[in-house]
């Protein structure tokens, strides 16, 4: 199983659309716990739109992967909230090519960079989008 991971930070919409194409992926999984933005396109619903548009699928699982969590994301990573979202997650990674988004562009500043380790630890090939 492959994932790839993607910020979207610094890109405009039709460059992530390229990219994804260009990567063969069939779905974007938002993990962005306020899916809001200061640009239009990539608040949550304008997103799942213009992605549908473009032949792509969408799932927010932000409410159970989103970042900014009070008390640290590692702590969070044992809770049963987030092992229900990491297994739904799962679920997709198998019958999809997936790319899980967040705003930031490089993973190492990202809480994605956790549920990627998740993952690879799980024999899961990531693959980060930079």
């Amino acid at each position: 199983m492959k994932v790839y991971t993607i910020g979207y930070a610094k890109r405009d919409i039709s460059d992530l659309i390229n990219i994804l194409r260009k990567y063969g992926i069939t779905l974007l999984v938002d993990v962005r716990r306020f899916p809001k933005s200061k640009y239009p396109e990539f608040e949550k619903e304008n997103l799942k739109n213009i992605l549908e548009k473009n032949g792509l699928k969408y799932v927010f699982l932000g409410e159970n992967l989103g970042g900014f969590i009070k008390g640290g994301y590692k702590k969070y990573m044992e809770t049963q909230k987030f092992k229900d979202g990491f297994k739904v997650l799962l679920n997709l990674i198998r019958k999809e090519t997936v790319v899980l988004m967040c705003r930031e562009k490089n993973v190492k500043y990202c809480h994605r960079r956790f549920i990627a380790s998740l993952l690879e630890n799980l024999g899961v090939e990531v693959i980060h989008i930079i």
